[in-house]
């Protein structure tokens, strides 16, 4: 696989990246197993994974409401994925639309990356930003990409 270009090329203009679709200079499918997963199926990970941990855990389980359960609901979440995409490299919400994290070369993300990239989803901004290849700020900075399963 060819060396990729640092985190601005890809959204600064002038880069010479020809490409049909998203993955494609990555070396990575363009449909199928080992593609990457498109905005629509990644929002809907995130947003079954932000129901169990706001609905069934916070306030079905702990029974908390208002700014309590706001702040427990997202540290919950990032504990999920620590946890889960630490593991297994997917939440539960990524396993039910069949999409996981990986390394640029497909392995398991180190626990390292795991953190960085949770920080950063936390924080939302920097998954808003992303670039030609579908990969949000906090997956360019852990070195990571989301594919699909099958």
């Amino acid at each position: 696989m060819s060396r990729e270009p640092r985190w601005t090329q890809t959204w600064l203009s002038g880069t010479p990246a020809v490409q049909d679709y998203p993955g494609q200079r990555l070396g990575l499918p363009e449909q199928g197993k080992g593609s990457i997963a498109r905005f629509g199926r990644r929002l809907g990970a995130l947003f079954i994974d932000w129901l169990i941990c706001a609905w069934a855990i916070s306030q079905g389980l702990l029974r908390l409401t208002g700014t309590d359960a706001a702040l427990v609901t997202i540290g919950i979440l990032a504990l999920e994925y620590v946890l889960l995409v630490g593991t297994m490299g997917m939440t539960f919400g990524m396993r039910l639309l069949n999409i996981r994290v990986a390394t640029l070369d497909g392995g398991q993300p180190s626990p390292k990356a795991v953190l960085i990239r949770t920080v950063l989803l936390i924080l939302a901004v920097p998954a808003l930003i992303f670039d030609k290849d579908q990969r949000g700020l906090h997956d360019r900075a852990a070195g990571t990409v989301v594919l699909k399963e099958k």
